[in-house]
Order: structure tokens, then C-alpha cells, then sequence
């Protein structure tokens, strides 16, 4: 069973793991070629309430601002999305690898130049993963909408501002900023693991502060999704499904062309030839 791991708090790699059982006697053969296991149940299970707690704590605070005078400002949406992603990071990303996001998962999946071999597993990992976080992010919005009824039932997804391409451009680039750090601290055996939360939940924090005005700051598209599915409201949602996905795409192989190599720093620096020369003189 292929399972997918990324942003946990570990510093460890995390690649695509085959849980294949040899056994003496060849396995008789079932009619489907892949079955769920109780972990990768639980994976699904994390990932849909993570998804839904990131999403009713930031649109929550998008729908308070709008109905009470702006008492929650721009910075203050920003905090409670930065916050909300660093608190789930710690609470199950060892447990599903906490992206609560389509893109990223997708990122994962195929940055790891698997065998095609593999493709089957990989895609079969995808696939419910990325319909768990969109089913948690329309339960999400689904409850906003019980909560602020009538006059106080405001849109709380994203919309660009300006033209489409504008808020392209940002999305993919705040989404590309956010993938190259979580590759940073979830995937480098280097990097201080215990941080990632702390990383993650601050580059998401930054982004919603200078973005949230002109594009609304998604980076996910499940984000965008599930209160438009409530909505229906659907006005530039393709931005919000094609730009993260591709800027996750960049940001996790441009890690990985930077990355100089998998082993710990102090194995590095032991065999750089700037520190031999250093030596002889």
C-alpha cells in the first residue's frame, strides 16, 4: 500500500512506501488489485479533520471580520491561518504527513521519480487523500454557513481582486514559497524537524498577509473548493485549482535540484574540499 508522507515533524525523508507482505506461498489472487488498510484509513481520517479544523478556524475568522466591523483585520486572519496550520502540523502530520492540501499532496507524489511500477500506488494514495481535504473543507464551510445565517451568511473563499492573471501569478508564486519550505523541513534529513510547524504555519502566515488582499491567499485548492461548492459561488476558480498545483510542482523540484545531498551536515562538511585545503594550510 503506496502511502504518502511529507510535512510531518520528523527529520527523516519520507518517500513512498510499499507495505508488501511475502509470505512462504504466493497470495491467492483478489478480484481488486488494491485494498485500503487501517493505517491508510487513518491517514484519510486525519487528513479530512485536519482539513476541516484549518479551514473553520481561517474562513471563520474571514466570516467574523466581515459581520463585526473589521474587528479581526487583515493580520489578525493572517495569525489565525498561520496558527491553525503550525497547531495541525504538530497534532497529525505524524500520523498523515498533515498537508491538508491537494497540491501539496500531488507534489509529494511526484517528485519522488517513482518507477512506473508504482504509478498505480501512487495515484491510488492521491486520489482519496485529495477527496478526504475537499470533503472536510465543504463540511468546513457547510458549518460557517450554519453559524452566520441571513444577512450574516458572507462568501468566505477567494476571489481575485484584480484581473485573473494577476492573482495567477500570485497564487503560484506564494504557493511555490510555501512548497519550497515544506520540502525544506519536512523532507531534508538536514533540517530541524521540530520546527516544521513552527516553518510551515509562519510561511502561510506571511503569504496570507501580503497576498490575502489581491487573490485571497489560497495556495490550496481544496481551500478555494469547499466554500464554493456551498456558495455556489465559482468566479475564477480555476485559478485557485491550476496555479497552487503547479506552483507546488515548482517548489518541490526546485528543493530538490538545490538539494545537495541527502546526508547530515556533519558527514558534508567532513568530506567538503574547502575545509581539506583549510587543513593543509
Amino acid at each position: 500500500m503506496a502511502e504518502i508522507s511529507g510535512s510531518n515533524g520528523s527529520a527523516t525523508n519520507h518517500v513512498v512506501v510499499l507495505d508488501v507482505k511475502q509470505d512462504h506461498h504466493p497470495p491467492a489472487r483478489s478480484s481488486s488489485i488494491l485494498s485500503f488498510s487501517v493505517p491508510f484509513v487513518q491517514k484519510l481520517v486525519a487528513e479530512l479533520l485536519g482539513t476541516y479544523f484549518l479551514i473553520f478556524a481561517g474562513c471563520s475568522a474571514v466570516a467574523s471580520n466581515l459581520n463585526y466591523d473589521k474587528v479581526v483585520t487583515l493580520p489578525g486572519i493572517s495569525i489565525v491561518w498561520g496558527l491553525a496550520v503550525m497547531v495541525l502540523v504538530y497534532s497529525v502530520g505524524h500520523i498523515s504527513g498533515a498537508h491538508f492540501n491537494p497540491a501539496v499532496t500531488l507534489a509529494f507524489a511526484t517528485c519522488k521519480r517513482f518507477p512506473w511500477k508504482q504509478v498505480p500506488q501512487i495515484f491510488f494514495s492521491f486520489f482519496p487523500s485529495s477527496q478526504c481535504q475537499v470533503a472536510g473543507s465543504t463540511l468546513a464551510a457547510g458549518t460557517i454557513r450554519l453559524i452566520f445565517p441571513g444577512h450574516q451568511d458572507h462568501f468566505t473563499g477567494t476571489l481575485p481582486a484584480g484581473p485573473d492573471m494577476q492573482s495567477f501569478v500570485v497564487e503560484f508564486i506564494i504557493t511555490f514559497y510555501l512548497m519550497f519550505v515544506i520540502s525544506g523541513v519536512a523532507t531534508d534529513n538536514r533540517a530541524i524537524g521540530e520546527l516544521a510547524g513552527l516553518a510551515v504555519g509562519s510561511t502561510v502566515l506571511l503569504n496570507v498577509m501580503f497576498a490575502g488582499p489581491i487573490s485571497g491567499a489560497s495556495m490550496n485548492p481544496a481551500r478555494s473548493l469547499g466554500p464554493a461548492i456551498v456558495s455556489h459561488q465559482y468566479r475564477g476558480i480555476w485559478i485557485y485549482m491550476v496555479a497552487p498545483t503547479l506552483g507546488a510542482q515548482g517548489g518541490a523540484w526546485v528543493y530538490n535540484f538545490v538539494r545537495y545531498t541527502d546526508k547530515p551536515l556533519r558527514e558534508i562538511t567532513k568530506s567538503a574540499s574547502f575545509l581539506k585545503s583549510t587543513g593543509r594550510s
